[in-house]
């Protein structure tokens, strides 16, 4: 046999009488891979393969381009889909037949497969999948060249709804997988980016791949996934949330291999993931949100000070967790708090306080009470923390605080106080806040009623009571008459019944009796400011055993505008005269030889007198009758003045009688002063009300006419 012959035989191309090339492929293997049957595109592709091998031995690189020029154009690209399919049967065979030198035709072999990818009929794309499979089979390692374009495709495939495209498509994906993981020059840089894109995408397929793609590149110990991983983070949290429920377990399970290699690695950059936390604790998904808040929590405990920067995001995150409907987000949430706090207790770098604070005033206003009590505790421990820096922002952060004493959780409060008490600590911070606090109580009388006494007592606990006292009696001198007045029937009762007032009132107590003149000092202020309320400077008196001054100031009262406010007030001392606070005065009614006997019993017969006839009346009138009962058996006469002559009344007649540093009758002028202000006080709101009445008669007899 000649040598034509056995080209021929090969399957040697024909040609035309001119000797010029008619077609690379001899026409048998044209008519088959464009055939129906199935049998008859393999037999074909067969044969293809020979004619390859022959031209690969004889170096005919030309005509090998030739035929896979041949195949993409006449085929793969033809409107028949019986060529197509021939076409990538074909190229797939070419593929097979070049064996050690495919890399140097993958530019041409696969365009034209990958362009099958987007083909409408479902065969074709499966046939361009086996192709593929092929071409990567023989080609291993040299594939990788164009591995995203490969990846593009495999995401198309894996979308197909055609059930065998996607089992091809599978089968491709665990064999380009083998490849990669045997590779030492994989691209990741290069391959990142494409990762990104398809990362957002939501259908569940591509979300698998995606998922196991991951996976498999960062079991790869040659490729440090851990690097690139604020590049896709956010998307693996996202899948977290998939309608399916292997990949939220597939993208859990690779989350916790990656917070386990970070938990190993010396070095991490946290702030581009902290970012992406932050974001991920705040969504709608209760998974992410718990998944976000365990990252953060160790994150603050790997990253430390490196946090610096992320502080008040971190924080803002957590103040939004901190009261989840999820009790396993609130935990982990809490725990995270406290890692934190702990931090910024102890960085010893300089770091800005403005953003937290801004933070903090934000979820000051949270509706839920476990987060604002989170947020007072941050502040307090700012505080006692670096209060000079703390100062610079008392001016942004008092009013947010004073509006906090009007939240109605007790325990928001309670906290809150204690926060204002740590600023008070410093003096110059200490008459800002009282005067706040005056001022709130004069703007909000509502507040003043149903939270004063609270208020008032939590700072006398955590503050000095009697610095507390002396410096709201000098700051309401300045105030409105009318709310003074109020302000000290609050600030009065308290100082009557509360326990925590105890050192006070051993102060004044003991002011005359001791005659010490700090004591004497307290007196004074209190009884300039307590005159705004005649009752509670009355009490004032009686509390300090200056029962000669008490005397004089009930005769006082025959001047004072008689209101029910005030019989109200009188009704209610009389309750506490039988309380514990009173049992000394109670008791001094005994001692009726004593000096100060007859200006006690002129005191409360002169605050019975001032009674209607009542239960109030009625039990001070007996506790009276008691001790005239006990002098009567005791025979002995009224102690003090045999006349019942007061001190200041017979100082009248000579010069005013003092105890200690005291001038009585100048504390009775100030008393007098005090209440006539309150009188003309009084009489110019009614003078207005009267002339807005006769403003609107007028008005009215207008309009009638």
């Amino acid at each position: 046999m000649s040598t034509a012959e056995e080209k021929q035989q090969l399957g040697s191309p024909a040609l035309d009488r001119s000797g010029a090339l008619e077609s690379p492929l001899p026409p048998a293997i044209l008519r088959g891979l464009g055939d129906r049957s199935y049998d008859k595109r393999k037999n074909a592709a067969l044969d293809l393969t020979g004619l390859i091998k022959n031209y690969q031995e004889n170096g005919e690189k030309e005509r090998i381009a030739s035929v896979i020029n041949l195949l993409a154009q006449e085929f793969v690209r033809s409107r028949n889909a019986n060529h197509r399919k021939g076409g990538l049967i074909g190229i797939a065979a070419c593929a097979i037949g070049f064996m050690p030198d495919i890399q140097r035709y993958l530019h041409l072999l696969l365009p034209p497969v990958l362009e099958c990818f987007d083909d409408q009929e479902s065969r074709v794309c499966y046939y361009a999948c086996e192709s593929l499979y092929n071409i990567a089979k023989v080609a291993r390692n040299s594939i990788l060249r164009y591995f995203n374009q490969i990846f593009d495709g495999l995401c198309k495939l894996f979308a197909h709804v055609d059930v065998d495209v996607k089992n091809g498509a599978n089968l491709l994906d665990r064999l380009i997988k083998d490849i990669v993981t045997e590779s030492e020059t994989f691209d990741i840089e290069g391959f990142i980016p494409l990762l990104q894109k398809h990362i957002k995408r939501t259908k569940p397929y591509i979300r698998q791949l995606l998922v196991g793609w991951i996976s498999i590149l960062n079991a790869v110990p040659d490729i440090h996934m851990l690097d690139y991983l604020p590049e896709f983070l956010d998307g693996l949290f996202n899948m977290l949330s998939d309608g399916n429920r292997e990949i939220r377990q597939g993208a859990d399970n690779v989350l916790g291999d990656f917070l386990r290699e970070i938990k190993q690695t010396e070095v991490v950059e946290f702030g581009p993931m902290v970012n992406i936390l932050v974001s991920q604790s705040r969504s709608k998904e209760r998974f992410n949100r718990l998944t976000a808040v365990i990252w953060l929590h160790e994150f603050i405990g790997l990253g430390g000070t490196q946090l610096l920067a992320f502080y008040a995001p971190i924080l803002g995150s957590i103040m939004f967790c901190i009261s989840d409907q999820e009790q396993e987000i609130r935990k982990a949430a809490q725990d995270a708090n406290q890692g934190l706090l702990s931090l910024v207790r102890t960085t010893a770098e300089e770091f800005e306080l403005g953003p937290l604070l801004r933070t903090l005033t934000i979820e000051l206003l949270s509706p839920q009470v476990t987060t604002r009590v989170a947020a007072l505790s941050w502040i307090n421990m700012l505080h006692e923390k670096d209060s000079t820096e703390m100062n610079k922002f008392i001016g942004d952060l008092l009013p947010a605080l004073l509006k906090t004493l009007s939240d109605t959780a007790d325990e928001v409060v309670l906290i809150n106080l204690q926060v204002i008490a740590r600023i008070c600590i410093d003096e110059q911070q200490f008459l800002r806040v009282l005067n706040a606090l005056v001022q709130l109580f004069f703007e909000d009388r509502p507040l003043l009623e149903t939270r004063g006494a609270l208020i008032i007592r939590k700072l006398c606990v955590l503050l000095d009571c009697q610095t507390i006292y002396i410096s709201l009696a000098s700051i309401m001198a300045k105030n409105d008459i009318e709310f003074c007045s109020t302000m000290v029937q609050t600030l009065n009762l308290i100082l009557l019944t509360a326990p925590e007032l105890s050192p006070l009132r051993n102060t004044l107590q003991q002011s005359f009796t001791d005659s010490t003149e700090a004591g004497i000092q307290v007196f004074m202020t209190l009884f300039k400011c307590w005159s705004h309320n005649p009752v509670a400077t009355f009490s004032l008196c009686l509390l300090s055993q200056a029962y000669d001054l008490s005397a004089d100031l009930i005769q006082k009262f025959a001047e004072v505008d008689v209101t029910v406010g005030f019989l109200m007030q009188i009704d209610k001392l009389v309750q506490l005269l039988e309380s514990p606070i009173f049992i000394r005065l109670r008791l001094q009614l005994l001692e009726v030889s004593s000096d100060f006997h007859a200006d006690l019993l002129k005191s409360l017969y002169g605050l019975l007198m001032l009674l209607p006839q009542s239960q109030a009346y009625k039990t001070l009138s007996d506790r009276l009758s008691t001790v005239g009962a006990l002098k009567m058996h005791l025979s002995f006469p009224s102690g003090g003045s045999p006349n019942g002559s007061s001190a200041v009344t017979k100082a009248n007649n000579t010069t005013p009688k003092t105890k200690g540093t005291i001038d009585y009758s100048e504390l009775l002028v100030h008393f007098a002063q005090v209440q006539q202000q309150h009188s003309d006080f009084r009489l110019s709101v009614f003078q207005q009300k009267k002339l807005l009445r006769s403003t609107l008669d007028a008005a009215s007899t207008e309009d009638t006419a």
